[in-house]
């Protein structure tokens, strides 16, 4: 019965916290967070010019050259990183940071990893891909390569020796409580349930 009570007490301390809102706001998030809004505030100007994202046309030319050549690709991917004189897009510059570095092009490699061992935007931090790039640099001669790929694996082994005992933690917990409490399954006419005893 003293279960029961603070099973119930807990449900009702953590389980009911979610907030509601009037159904006359909306939620926007944008570049300066997230907040609620009135339904009836107009948020879009179509009388307002968009401006051409590439007024002289050099993005095609660039593309071209990017296909063709891993330099500029990978300088396609840090004028798409920077905005310079092609509007931002974190997508697109690591595809074509990505796309450089494939094709063996050594600081496009060093840049790759280093976006994935810091992490870029949306994408998180990923060790495992910043690993295998600054390798790749490594291989090719990249002192500074060779620099972040010992930092990286340290991070790593570090993050492996963390999981291990996370693992011998969860493993014991388990055990204490199984030697310690049993279930059985228990029937009523109205439903079925697991009883600890």
């Amino acid at each position: 019965m003293r279960r029961l009570a603070i099973v119930l007490m807990a449900f009702a301390l953590f389980g009911c916290n979610t907030t509601q809102t009037a159904s006359n706001q909306v939620r926007i998030c944008d570049d300066k967070g997230c907040r609620y809004q009135d339904k009836s505030v107009v948020t879009h100007d179509p009388t307002i010019a968009q401006p051409d994202e590439d007024p002289e046309g050099r993005l095609p030319k660039l593309e071209e050259i990017a296909r063709n050549d891993p330099r500029g690709a990978f300088d396609l991917g840090l004028r798409y990183y920077r905005g310079d004189g092609i509007r931002q897009n974190s997508y697109q510059a690591l595809q074509w940071m990505r796309n450089a570095a494939e094709r063996n092009h050594v600081p496009a490699q060093l840049a790759v990893g280093r976006l994935y061992m810091t992490g870029f935007e949306e994408m998180g931090v990923d060790l495992r891909e910043a690993e295998k790039w600054f390798s790749r640099a490594a291989a090719n001669g990249n002192k500074e390569a060779e620099r972040h790929l010992k930092q990286v694996r340290a991070k790593l082994a570090g993050q492996r020796e963390a999981d291990e005992q996370w693992q011998r933690w969860r493993n014991y917990a388990a055990g204490w409580w199984a030697s310690r409490y049993h279930y059985y399954w228990h029937w009523s006419p109205s439903r079925y349930y697991w009883v600890l005893r």
